[in-house]
């Protein structure tokens, strides 16, 4: 695939006197995406959205300015070139303010918005690779702020294979702390059994070969599925929910558990064994027996 020819943001990755011109595309790609319009429900006409002046009537977006409500009804007008005279050259540069170690940052800060970061012509490119490579040397992330979408940000460029890549922030002020939420969340203690069961539900579980690439959007194929339906004219027939075990306790929900488990790993393991012509013979281990853990407290229910 071919680099967009249109980048989201364009400047300078700072790092004291030294200055990496770069270029910003943004990761996330909405081609894939399914796109409906809102339509009028008698006649599927679509419906406009129109920007109406109570004195003129429908305006063309070139008549629109920006302005700020100081007083009820009174505003004044800011332009974009009002708000360009108050920044400065620094202003397009992601400025580094030091370097971190990669795991410094709490998932719960991350935004949810990355930018790919890309040497900006052939003078980027050779500091562009040095600080890379420095980072990665050092296993380090840079934190920085940024002025993109004509707002401060906070971001942390981090080393993705041979890539700078830039994440989003939220300040910590507009994170809610998780002491609000754990406080209601009560200590319990559990019986040597459940805890032996389901570190062997976990153990059986794991994944050992993790292919990100698997996952796919199944909502955007069932959603293009029911528009070519629709199209055909053919009849949309409730799909049928998979019955749910009834389960009557937490210890039979793991024993099952770990019983599915150790069964599809055990047909895994047949499987490579008859790849790498093995005589399938292997060796299952049953869930740990209770009791072999030493417990300060007395579990419930004992």
């Amino acid at each position: 695939m071919a680099v967009p020819s249109r980048t989201s943001w364009k400047g300078f990755l700072k790092l004291s006197l030294v200055s990496v011109p770069v270029k910003a595309f943004t990761v996330s790609d909405s081609s894939a995406e399914v796109r409906l319009n809102q339509l009028h429900k008698d006649c599927n006409s679509r419906i406009k959205y129109q920007k109406i002046c109570p004195e003129h009537g429908e305006l063309k977006s070139d008549s629109i300015v920006s302005g700020y409500e100081h007083q009820k009804d009174q505003y004044v007008v800011v332009q974009p070139d009002d708000i360009d005279k108050l920044r400065t050259k620094s202003d397009r540069a992601v400025g580094i303010d030091g370097f971190i170690p990669v795991d410094a940052i709490d998932n719960r800060y991350y935004a949810g918005k990355a930018h790919y970061l890309m040497p900006d012509g052939i003078a980027g490119e050779r500091p562009y690779q040095l600080l890379r490579e420095g980072m990665e040397k050092n296993g380090v992330c840079a934190i920085a702020q940024v002025v993109m979408s004509g707002r401060e940000q906070l971001v942390v460029v981090r080393v993705v294979d041979r890539m700078l890549v830039m994440f989003g922030l939220h300040y910590p002020s507009k994170v809610r702390k998780i002491d609000d939420y754990q406080s209601e969340i009560e200590e319990i203690e559990f019986k040597d059994e459940e805890v032996a069961l389901t570190d062997t539900l976990i153990g059986a579980s794991k994944i050992d070969e993790f292919n990100f690439d698997s996952y796919t959007d199944t909502y955007v194929g069932k959603l293009k599925k029911l528009i070519e339906m629709k199209i055909a004219g053919e009849e949309i027939v409730q799909a049928p929910d998979h019955e749910e075990p009834k389960i009557l306790n937490l210890m039979d929900a793991l024993k099952k558990s770990v019983a599915e488990a150790q069964a599809k790993q055990a047909v895994g393991d047949d499987a490579e064994d008859s790849a790498d012509g093995d005589d399938g013979t292997t060796e299952k281990k049953l869930a740990p027996s209770a009791g072999k853990k030493k417990r300060s407290k007395k579990a419930q229910g004992e």
